[in-house]
């Protein structure tokens, strides 16, 4: 049967059609009573009235005495008041008050005398440091009306109003019905053509976060009895279902069919990427979510559907989410039939907000992970250019970001070692980091959006790195070239290099699969330069149009043999345990505008470049020479 998704429907009227509907249908909040002492957090069902006065006695608030006032009246310092051992009873704070007696003193006030009477210097007033029956409570008053969120101070003023249970808002179970033959549980070890189930932990921990509590079902292979049997249970015991890939066009999609033969289907396919293949169903008025496989699509459908029901489920207000203002520092491409949801990394540079986009595949799960916030391009706008100013949907506090260190340029793993001692020893600071190779760096910091930019470009004219290239772009100056490390680079290849690669020349050899840096990168530079001298036609590369944006990437290609070698630097190598060919020692440096020398945030990452802990890391890593890390090399 050809296959079509039923809709396209606009997000918001998407999203409004269906809580709509679930509502008409009778989903509303359900309550259950608990422990006031285990209630923080949940939302309160009903009004809360206090069963008991607090205190419910007349208690002594001060260590001292018990008194009767009237016996104090007319004390002070030239007509002190003696008050006989029977006049008075020694009290401790919390104590009930003495019967016959209205006023405690403090004891720092009183002055005993031998005979067993106190002498007084000032007159008590009735009442003084005495909590009366209700000074804090009162018995029947409202402690907390229904629909709020129960904090600790609460339950301690519950708990004192004798109020020992409580009505809540239901937590929500969540079912999680993770489904495919290719899916298979968590492992360290997985075969070729197994994909890690991840989602339902990331699920899991979306709806726990929001307020319910989630059910995640064993793996459920693709066939229609197997997922219909599972599905109905699900329906029969959770609040809301959420069932994991099989809504899309494949052959083993059978989720929306399976859907409607238990309940309904409202739209199949939201005018949204990543998520478009989402199914918005319901059994009653119990909501069935269809979700895409692909992690960023399940995330971005969780975030849009999920969250507002688990928002009327659990009883709370809607969150409003947080905007702000920023440049985007790289043109985004989008097409107009969708709203595309796309992740930046973030950071403040002379005052304003910094957006870059990061990788935008609907299986990037780790671009969601370093992602500061969403921005939230219309259904029918074609993207967005550079330097224009978006509106972005934080997903970290502003503070943070304005306390983050923007390096946009050339990639190398000793940033991700720099960010991660900067935040060590100054934990309110955090370093935000994009890949664009050295020339992207370089125009970032000339358009004022980076505080540092890692480069090593090659002059080939003179042999010399980075210092044509600023003179170039930076013909007035106002910027400085920090020396960071001189690192090897050279042909990373597999493991016992089984093709023999010794040079550049031996790319050429029919066989050979090459993986290359992305245009603009310093390493694409040095590629283009070494086949230049050798005479190599750089086209002639299987591969050469193959880009990866790190060095870390294109390891990771050839360790996986989806190719044979890619130009990279040692540490690379090292972690994914290749074989390396050295090539040439290269100056690796970071470019800083003057405008940020003196901020905080630039002189701490110049004082972690210089320090031992970093240089040991260095050598750990492996492929690196340091000299003088942190010193400046030249000021433009």
């Amino acid at each position: 049967m050809a296959f079509e998704y039923l809709t396209n429907s606009p997000l918001e009227k998407a999203k409004a059609e269906y809580l709509e509907r679930l509502r008409e249908l009778g989903m509303y909040p359900k309550s259950e009573r608990i422990s006031s002492a285990a209630a923080c957090g949940r939302v309160t069902a009903e009004p809360v009235y206090a069963n008991i006065c607090s205190p419910h006695y007349h208690a002594c608030a001060m260590d001292g005495i018990a008194i009767d006032a009237r016996l104090t009246f007319g004390a002070g310092e030239t007509t002190p008041v003696t008050l006989t051992a029977q006049q008075y009873i020694t009290v401790d704070t919390g104590d009930p008050l003495p019967e016959g007696c209205d006023a405690v003193i403090m004891i720092e006030d009183v002055i005993k005398n031998d005979d067993g009477s106190v002498t007084l210097y000032a007159a008590a007033a009735p009442w003084q440091h005495v909590r009366q029956i209700g000074e804090d409570i009162c018995a029947g008053e409202m402690l907390l009306p229904a629909g709020v969120e129960v904090s600790p101070a609460a339950i301690g003023a519950m708990i004192a109003g004798g109020c020992l249970e409580v009505n809540v808002i239901k937590k929500p179970v969540v079912a999680i019905i993770p489904t495919g033959d290719e899916i298979v549980p968590p492992t360290d070890s997985p075969a070729p053509g197994d994909i890690l189930e991840f989602n339902s932990s990331i699920f899991s921990a979306m709806a726990e976060k929001w307020g319910g509590c989630a059910k995640v079902y064993p793996i459920v292979p693709d066939k229609p009895e197997l997922l219909r049997e599972t599905l109905r249970d699900a329906i029969d015991s959770c609040d809301v279902v959420l069932l994991n890939a099989g809504s899309s066009a494949g052959r083993d999609d059978y989720s929306v069919s399976i859907i409607r033969e238990l309940g309904n289907v409202l739209c199949h396919g939201v005018a949204i990427k990543p998520g478009k293949p989402a199914i918005l169903g319901y059994s009653g008025a119990k909501p069935i979510l269809g979700v895409p496989g692909y992690p960023v699509s399940g995330i971005i459908v969780i975030e849009e559907f999920l969250k507002p029901i688990l928002e009327i489920l659990c009883g709370k207000a809607s969150a409003m989410d947080e905007y702000a203002a920023a440049v985007l520092s790289r043109p985004v491409v989008s097409g107009l039939k969708y709203r595309e949801f796309v992740r930046v990394r973030m950071g403040c540079v002379g005052g304003r907000l910094i957006a870059s986009p990061l990788n935008r595949g609907a299986g990037v799960v780790s671009s969601f992970m370093k992602a500061d916030g969403i921005l939230e391009i219309p259904q029918g706008c074609e993207g967005i250019e550079a330097g224009q100013e978006v509106n972005v949907r934080l997903l970290r506090p502003r503070a943070e970001l304005e306390a983050s260190l923007v390096v946009i340029g050339s990639h190398d793993p000793l940033l991700d070692e720099l960010g991660n001692m900067l935040h060590q020893r100054c934990p309110e600071l955090y370093m935000s980091s994009s890949h664009v190779g050295s020339m992207g760096g370089i125009m970032a910091i000339k358009r004022g959006e980076a505080h540092a930019a890692g480069c090593h470009l090659l002059n080939e004219a003179d042999g010399s790195y980075n210092t044509a290239y600023i003179k170039r772009y930076f013909p007035n100056g106002g910027v400085r070239l920090v020396e960071c490390v001189g690192r090897t680079q050279g042909i990373m290849v597999q493991k016992d290099n089984p093709l023999g690669i010794s040079c550049i020349e031996d790319l050429l050899k029919g066989n050979v699969r090459y993986v290359n840096r992305q245009k603009g990168s310093g390493t694409r530079v040095l590629l283009d330069y070494l086949c230049k001298v050798k005479g190599i036609d750089a086209d002639k590369l299987y591969g050469y149009e193959r880009e990866e944006l790190t060095h870390t990437a294109v390891a990771a290609q050839i360790a996986a043999d989806s190719a044979d070698a890619g130009l990279g630097i040692y540490s690379a190598a090292k972690m994914y345990d290749l074989d390396f060919i050295p090539v040439c020692i290269e100056q690796y440096d970071l470019l800083i505008p003057d405008h940020a020398w003196d901020t905080p945030m630039v002189q701490k990452l110049i004082e972690t470049m210089k320090s031992e802990q970093f240089r040991q890391r260095l050598e750990d890593m492996g492929g690196y020479t340091v000299d003088r890390p942190g010193e400046v090399r030249e000021k433009f």
